[in-house]
């Protein structure tokens, strides 16, 4: 008897432990999940700062300009509006907020001192700041992402986790994310955040509490789980990880039983089998057939249990694959933009050339069908290094800085240009082949033919349509200019020419000129318009290798 309970205890045990380290994996694939989901909410926010840091509103208001803060506080009402941020503020040099997209509430940031706050004296100190705190007049906690602008003020964006909060409640178990300090600061369970997970130091308790805003009660202890498992991951926010706790008792408890009624099970079939070599014949198999249906009913459970573990584990698959095809499908929408600006001029060109090559066959003219197909492969080519340049653009990668000869710049852009060319006169400065610049051919060609582009499209209805191609070579730099004798551009939009996505065409991306003038900051040299009293200028500033 001793050695059956001997080996009942011991089924139960190892089953117990199976069954936690099974719980103690499944923990870890769900933390990683909710971490991406909290690093996929904060990302969402990142950027806002920093494309309001140029906004000219922005630097209005910071001037003091009549009706620029009345304007910025629309301007980010819309903003909190449309991506779902709790809050967007601008905070002036002394520290008070002149302008808020919560300014029609009763609650209204503005004319709040916020001078005090570590987020602001950061942001001002090293240019960005991050930091979770509870509002001081909203009273809700948050975190609070900071930007100084140019003009010396800073950008406040504030996020709250109210909904992923609620997610990771009805996902189950207990979730919490926890700071550099230890504190927990965003949590399934609202009654644990600010509820510190180890021993703080009484002076950084007082200093938390002041710099923060906490509430009476915060920095207690949070409750230990000696009875659970746990996994805990890293998050994309600097010194944030994320902890998932789930009970074990009952599934490790329900192992344990389990396998304990198996070895009993199996330890009365080994009884039944002694006993019944010692009974009757119709005993043993009036026994048999007793264990035989105790054991197919456990066999029936068992199966079941495993259908339900299996269709659980698809299911976190599909969950796993959906956030994978979500990541893909986001990577792709940024690039695609970029990829069909870019390379609708050279297919363009390649169905002129395609097109042109039928008329000569027709003709037998089989020398310049040669020639078009060896254009052709060329634009063909420029296609993939487009494409491989648009890439290394997008992952904000400098490249390799080389001499190129300007002349086939001039020569590649017009060649994609051809077809489009032919409604204008194009007059160009002669240029030298000897005369290099430093950069890359395929990425100054991309800037070249985005500017004939813009100037083609705005002489579609001008009459007499001239581009000139203007070239002058300094000690220090060689500028290329184009000019067009079109209607010109807006004040309005020319104030923020290169600001993603604005355009003065109904069907334009507004990302052209963007892309441009970044790349050649990048092979440092720069693109601007200037102003003309009819027409447009722009001005390609390159450096000579």
């Amino acid at each position: 008897m001793l050695a059956a309970a001997l080996i009942v205890l011991a089924a139960a045990y190892l089953a117990r432990e199976r069954a936690r380290d099974t719980l103690a994996q499944g923990a870890l694939t769900d933390a990683r999940l909710r971490a991406s989901l909290l690093d996929s909410e904060i990302a969402r926010f990142r950027l806002l700062p920093l494309a309001l840091g140029d906004d000219r509103d922005v630097a209005a208001t910071l001037a003091g300009t009549p009706g620029a803060s009345e304007a910025l506080d629309r301007k980010l009402e819309a903003l909190a509006r449309t991506t779902g941020a709790a809050v967007i503020y601008l905070v002036d040099r002394s520290g008070r907020a002149v302008a808020a997209s919560n300014w029609r509430t009763p609650a209204s940031f503005v004319g709040q001192d916020y001078g005090f706050r570590r987020y602001v004296r950061d942001a001002r100190r090293v240019g960005v700041a991050a930091q979770f705190a509870r509002g001081t007049v909203s009273r809700q906690p948050g975190l609070y992402l900071a930007r100084r602008t140019g003009a010396g003020g800073v950008v406040v964006v504030k996020l709250v986790f109210d909904q992923v909060e609620r997610d990771w409640a009805r996902a189950g178990g207990d979730t919490f994310v926890r700071d550099a300090n230890g504190v927990v600061v965003v949590s399934s369970r609202p009654a644990w955040r600010f509820a510190a997970t180890r021993a703080l130091p009484p002076a950084l308790l007082a200093a938390m509490r002041a710099e923060a805003s906490l509430p009476a009660g915060a920095l207690r202890r949070l409750p230990p789980a000696p009875d659970n498992v746990a996994a805990t991951v890293a998050t994309a926010q600097p010194g944030w990880t994320l902890t998932l706790r789930r009970a074990t008792g009952p599934a490790a408890w329900a192992a344990a039983r389990n396998a304990a009624i198996g070895a009993g099970l199996a330890l009365l079939a080994l009884a039944a089998l002694l006993w019944g070599l010692r009974q009757r014949i119709d005993l043993t198999r009036r026994r048999t057939a007793e264990l035989e249906d105790a054991v197919a009913a456990r066999t029936g459970e068992l199966t079941r249990e495993m259908d339900e573990r299996a269709a659980s584990e698809a299911r976190a698959a599909d969950l796993r694959e959906a956030l994978r095809q979500a990541n893909r499908l986001a990577t792709l929408g940024q690039v695609t933009a970029s990829v069909a600006h870019e390379t609708a001029q050279p297919v363009a060109a390649i169905r002129t050339f395609a097109q042109t090559s039928a008329v000569l066959l027709d003709r037998g003219d089989t020398g310049a069908v040669r020639d078009n197909l060896a254009a052709i492969a060329r634009l063909s080519d420029r296609i993939g290094a487009v494409t491989q340049e648009l890439r290394g653009f997008a992952r904000r990668r400098a490249g390799t800085l080389r001499p190129v000869a300007l002349a086939e710049v001039i020569d590649g852009a017009v060649l994609i240009l051809k077809e489009q060319l032919r409604t204008v006169t194009l007059v160009r400065d002669p240029v030298e082949p000897a005369l290099l610049v430093m950069g890359g051919r395929v990425r100054l060609e991309q800037v070249l033919v985005n500017v004939l582009q813009n100037a083609i499209e705005a002489l579609a209805d001008a009459p007499g349509p001239r581009i000139a191609l203007q070239l002058r070579v300094e000690a220090a730099r060689v500028v290329l200019a184009v000019e067009d004798n079109g209607p010109g551009i807006a004040e309005a939009v020319a104030a923020r020419l290169f600001t993603p996505f604005v355009t003065s065409r109904s069907d334009g991306l507004g990302l052209g000129l963007v892309i441009a003038h970044d790349i050649m900051v990048e092979l440092g040299g720069t693109l601007r318009h200037l102003p003309l009293a009819s027409g447009a200028r722009f001005e390609i500033e390159m450096v000579p290798a």
